[in-house]
C-alpha cells in the first residue's frame, strides 16, 4: 500500500518538490495537496507581469488540472488545514475533515506586512501577496484615479509600474534614501529612480507615512512631515513574515520560521517544512533559489536519500519591462576590505560595479546590460580566482583573460551548475541534458521540460545558445527563425515584445524592435499589421495599405488581372431571392464565369476593378456580405443537409453549420480557416480534412481539427466528444482563439498545431474547463470589438461610386 502523503500549501516550493519526487518515483505515495486558494499553482513570480497586463493568470499557471490528474495528486482547493496532531498524524480543514498522513509537508509559505498605521483596515488598502490581491488593484485601475505605494523593494516598485501601465497616476513612498536599498547601492539605485520618474511615476525617498486618510474608503494618505497626497488605492509592500501559526499550534519548535534541519526535517516525527515559511539554520529566505534548493533536498528525504540543503548567495531581477537589473552578493559602499571596479556608460545608462573581496568576486550591480549576470554568479558562488582577469573582468564574459568570446562560445563556457534561469532555479547542465535526453529541438519544448525561459523571458537568449552549443548545425529553432530580411527576430518574439512594450503602431514597432528597413517589406508589414490588429484592437488603427490585394478589394485577384467576388452564403444555404441578385448582378456587368466554388458557394469570375464597388453595392441591396474567400480569417462552414433531409442523418447540421459561420464571421486569423459539418460519420462535408471539422453522431458531435486539403494532405486530429450544440460552439470559439493568441502570421492551423503539440492543444481545450473558458470569453471580447456590419446595411441609401470596399473598416480581433 502507498504512503499517505499530505502536503500543506500550493505555492512554489512544493510545486517544484513534487515534480522531483514523481520523476523519481511516480508510485511511491498517496498524495494530498491542500491548497487555501481556489486555485491551481501558479508561479507568483509573474504576479508582477499579471497586473502591468503583459500575461493573464493563465500564462502564468504552473500546474493546470490535467497535471494533477495525471499524476494522480487529490487537490483540494478552497481547503484551509486548522490544526496538525502529531501525536495521532492527522490533519484537520476548516471544516473538521480529518486526514491521515504517513509524511507530512508544511508549505504554508509567508504573510505579507501589513503597517498598523491609523487607517490601515480601510476599503483600498492592499498588501501585493496573491493573485487576489492582483485582480482587485486591476478592478480598482480599471476606474483610473491615484495609487501610493508604500514600500521601495522589489515587489513594490513592480506593483508601482504594473499600476502605472493600467492607467493609474502612481507615487511610490519609501523610508530609506534609495530604492532597493537591500539589492542595490546608491548609483544604481539613482538609475533606477530617474528610470521610474521617467515614466511618470512620483517617488519620495526618506519618507515616512503616519495616516492613512479616509472614513469609509482610503481616500490619500498624511506623510510625517505634514504633507498629503490623495488616492483611491494604497498598496503595502513591506515585506513578508513566515506563516507559522499552524506549526507554533501544532507544537513544532518555532523561532522565525519553522526550524529545519539539513534535510527538511522538523521537531516532530514524519513532519516536514520547506518554503517561506522555514528556518535553517537561523535564516529565513524570500527569493526562489533556495526554495527549489530545499525543493530537490526535501523530495530526495522522502525518498529516502541524503542531499542536504545548504543557504547560499542569491541574485536579484527586478520584472518590469524595460528595465534591465541585476544583483548578486555584497555590495555595501562602506567596507573598505573590499576593491570596487566600476563601468558607467552615461549616454546608454549602462552601470556595472563588481566587488572584489581580494581575489574573488563578492558582489555585482548590474543596471542597463545584464548579460553576463550569470557569470559573474556563477564566479561569485564557486569562488573563482579571479585575478588573471582583473583587468578585463568589468567588460564581461565575452573579454574574459583579454581574448574575446562570441556569445554562444562564453555560454560555451559556463559550468553546468551555472544558473541560467533564475525564475524557476534551472542551472545549466539540467538544459543541456534534457536536450540530449529528449531529443529537444525547439524552445517551447526546453521550457516543456525544464521550465527555464518559461517565466519572466530575460533568458530566453541564454537558452537559445545553449540549443546552439548543443545541437550545433541541427538547431533551427522556429522561434529565433527571422521574419525576412528586415530582422533577425522572429514570430514569437516580435509578438511578444509587441504586448511586452505596448507598441501600438507599426513605426513604434520598428523603432523599438531595430528594423534594419524603414518601412518593413512586403513580407513583415502584413504581420505587424495582423498582430497590432490582435492585440489593440481599441487603440491601433488598421493599415489597409498593409494587407494583401485580396483583403483590400474584398476580391481575389485572378491571372489576367480581373477579380473574383464570393458573397457569403451561410453554411451553403441560399435563396431564390439571392440567387436572382446574383444573376442580374452576372447579366448588369457582363461577368464572363460563375463557378460554384467546394466550399458550396458561389464565385463570379472576370471582374474588372472598377466595377467591384457597384457589384457589392448590388449584392449588399439583397442582404449578402463579404464571403471573405480572400481573407486571412473564415473562409467557409461547409455542411450536408443532416437529419432534416437525410435519412442517415444523426443531426442538425446545416443549422449548426450556419450557427457557427455567423458566430465565428469576421474573425482574422494568422491563416484562412475553413470549417466543416457532417450531419453523420459518412462525412459527406469532408469535416476530417479541413481546419475545424464536427462529425455529427447519435450520441452528439465529434470535434475534429488540423486537417489540410491544399499543398499538404493531412487527416484532423480528434479534439473530442461533447453533447450539445452549445458545447460546440464554446469549444470550437476556445479552439480557434487559442489559434489566433498563438499562431505564427500565415502559419495555418495544422502546422501550428503540429509546433504547439496536439496533445497540450487536447488537454487546454477538452481536459481545462478553466483555460478553455478563458479562450472562449476572450473569443467573444473579440468579437465585441470586430467592425463587421452587414453590406445591405453599409449601402442602404448610398450610390455605387459612394460605397468604397477599398477603405471599408477592419475586422478586429483580441489576441
Amino acid at each position: 500500500m502507498k504512503e499517505k502523503l499530505l502536503i500543506v500549501g500550493n505555492g512554489m516550493a512544493p510545486g517544484r518538490m513534487l515534480e522531483h519526487l514523481l520523476e523519481a518515483d511516480a508510485e511511491r505515495y498517496d498524495i494530498t495537496v491542500f491548497n487555501a486558494e481556489p486555485r491551481v499553482n501558479y508561479n507568483r513570480l509573474m504576479l508582477s507581469p499579471v497586473l502591468s497586463g503583459d500575461k493573464t493568470y493563465e500564462d502564468i499557471i504552473t500546474h493546470d488540472e490535467a497535471w494533477y490528474q495525471a499524476n494522480n495528486i487529490n487537490l483540494l482547493r478552497g481547503t484551509r488545514i486548522e490544526k496538525i496532531d502529531t501525536q495521532t498524524q492527522q490533519v484537520f480543514t476548516h471544516s473538521g475533515d480529518p486526514y491521515h498522513y504517513d509524511k507530512l509537508v508544511i508549505a504554508t509559505g509567508s504573510n505579507p506586512i501589513m503597517i498598523p498605521l491609523p487607517g490601515h483596515t480601510l476599503p483600498g488598502v492592499r498588501v501585493y501577496r496573491d493573485l487576489d490581491d492582483v485582480e482587485h488593484m486591476l478592478s480598482v485601475a480599471q476606474k483610473g484615479g491615484r495609487a501610493v505605494v508604500i514600500g521601495g523593494g522589489l515587489l513594490g516598485l513592480e506593483a508601482a509600474a504594473g499600476l502605472k501601465e493600467q492607467g493609474m497616476d502612481v507615487c511610490v513612498v519609501h523610508l530609506v534614501e534609495h530604492l532597493m536599498e537591500k539589492q542595490l547601492d546608491s548609483s544604481a539605485s539613482y538609475l533606477l529612480q530617474q528610470e521610474f520618474e521617467r515614466r511618470g511615476i512620483e517617488v519620495r525617498t526618506a519618507t515616512s507615512t503616519t495616516q492613512i486618510l479616509g472614513d469609509t474608503e482610503v481616500t490619500g494618505v498624511r506623510f510625517e512631515d505634514g504633507s498629503e497626497t490623495d488616492c483611491e488605492l494604497l498598496v503595502m509592500a513591506v515585506g513578508i513574515r513566515p506563516a507559522t501559526q499552524l506549526a507554533v499550534d501544532a507544537g513544532l519548535e518555532v523561532n522565525r520560521g519553522i526550524v529545519v534541519d539539513d534535510d527538511m526535517h522538523t521537531s516532530a516525527p514524519n513532519v516536514f517544512a520547506l518554503g517561506e515559511c522555514v528556518e535553517h539554520q537561523g535564516q529565513c529566505y524570500g527569493l526562489v533559489a533556495p526554495l527549489y534548493d530545499m525543493a530537490k533536498t526535501l523530495a530526495n528525504t522522502l525518498l529516502d536519500e541524503q542531499l542536504a540543503f545548504a543557504s547560499s548567495v542569491t541574485a536579484t531581477k527586478l520584472k518590469v519591462n524595460g528595465v534591465d537589473l541585476y544583483s548578486a552578493g555584497e555590495f555595501a559602499e562602506s567596507d573598505a576590505t573590499n576593491e570596487d571596479i566600476v563601468l558607467r556608460d552615461a549616454a546608454a545608462g549602462i552601470y556595472k560595479r563588481v566587488i572584489l573581496k581580494g581575489s574573488h568576486i563578492a558582489g555585482v550591480v548590474l543596471y542597463g546590460d545584464t548579460e553576463d549576470g550569470s557569470w559573474y554568479f556563477d564566479l561569485l558562488k564557486r569562488q573563482v580566482d579571479v585575478s588573471e582577469m582583473r583587468d578585463t573582468l568589468i567588460f564581461g564574459q565575452a573579454y574574459q583573460g583579454g581574448a574575446q568570446l562570441d556569445p554562444t562560445a562564453a555560454v560555451a563556457a559556463l559550468p553546468d551548475d551555472a544558473e541560467i534561469c533564475g525564475c524557476n532555479g534551472v542551472c545549466k547542465g539540467a538544459i543541456t541534458t534534457a536536450i540530449t535526453t529528449h531529443s529537444l529541438k525547439t524552445l517551447d519544448e526546453v521550457r516543456a521540460h525544464t521550465k527555464a525561459s518559461s517565466s519572466c523571458g530575460t533568458c530566453t537568449s541564454l537558452v537559445e545558445r545553449l540549443m546552439q552549443v548543443s545541437l550545433g548545425d541541427a538547431y533551427n529553432p522556429l522561434a529565433v527563425t527571422p521574419m525576412c530580411g528586415c530582422t533577425d527576430l522572429g514570430h514569437d518574439e516580435v509578438r511578444t515584445r509587441i504586448r511586452a512594450e505596448k507598441l501600438k503602431s507599426i513605426p513604434a514597432v520598428l523603432q523599438a524592435l531595430e528594423w534594419r528597413s524603414s518601412c518593413g517589406c512586403a513580407k513583415c508589414r502584413p504581420a505587424l499589421n495582423y498582430y497590432l490588429v490582435s492585440d489593440w484592437p481599441e487603440e491601433y488603427k488598421d493599415d489597409y495599405q498593409s494587407r494583401f490585394i485580396n483583403e483590400r478589394v474584398h476580391a481575389n485577384i485572378q491571372k489576367n488581372g480581373t477579380y473574383s467576388v464570393v458573397p457569403r452564403m451561410w453554411g451553403g444555404m441560399t435563396s431564390s431571392t439571392e440567387l436572382r441578385a446574383i444573376a442580374d448582378v452576372v447579366d448588369k456587368y457582363d461577368i464572363p464565369a460563375v463557378k460554384v466554388t467546394g466550399g458550396q458557394r458561389i464565385d463570379l469570375l472576370g471582374i474588372e476593378k472598377d466595377d467591384l464597388p457597384a457589384v457589392w453595392s448590388d449584392l449588399g441591396k439583397v442582404g449578402f456580405v463579404s464571403g471573405h474567400a480572400y481573407a486571412k480569417g473564415l473562409r467557409t462552414v461547409k455542411t450536408c443537409v443532416g437529419k432534416q433531409w437525410c435519412r442517415f442523418g444523426t443531426q442538425d447540421s446545416t443549422e449548426l453549420g450556419i450557427r457557427l459561420e455567423r458566430y465565428l464571421w469576421g474573425s482574422w486569423t494568422p491563416a484562412k480557416v475553413k470549417l466543416a459539418v457532417s450531419g453523420c460519420p459518412r462525412n459527406c462535408s469532408e469535416a476530417t480534412c479541413k481546419d475545424i471539422g464536427v462529425i455529427c453522431v447519435d450520441s452528439g458531435f465529434d470535434i475534429h481539427f488540423a486537417g489540410a486539403a491544399g499543398l499538404d494532405i493531412k487527416g484532423t486530429e480528434v479534439l473530442g466528444h461533447v453533447d450539445t450544440e452549445d458545447e460546440v460552439v464554446e469549444y470550437i470559439a476556445a479552439l480557434l482563439q487559442m489559434y489566433r493568441e498563438q499562431g505564427h502570421y500565415l502559419e495555418r492551423m495544422y502546422k501550428w498545431a503540429k509546433r504547439v503539440g496536439i496533445e497540450h492543444i487536447q488537454t487546454q481545450i477538452m481536459d481545462t474547463p478553466d483555460k478553455r473558458m478563458y479562450y472562449k470569453q476572450r473569443f467573444d471580447l473579440s468579437q465585441s470589438f470586430a467592425q463587421v456590419d452587414p453590406w445591405a446595411e453599409r449601402v442602404k441609401g448610398r450610390d455605387a461610386h459612394e460605397f468604397k470596399p477599398l477603405v471599408m473598416r477592419k475586422l478586429e480581433v483580441v489576441a
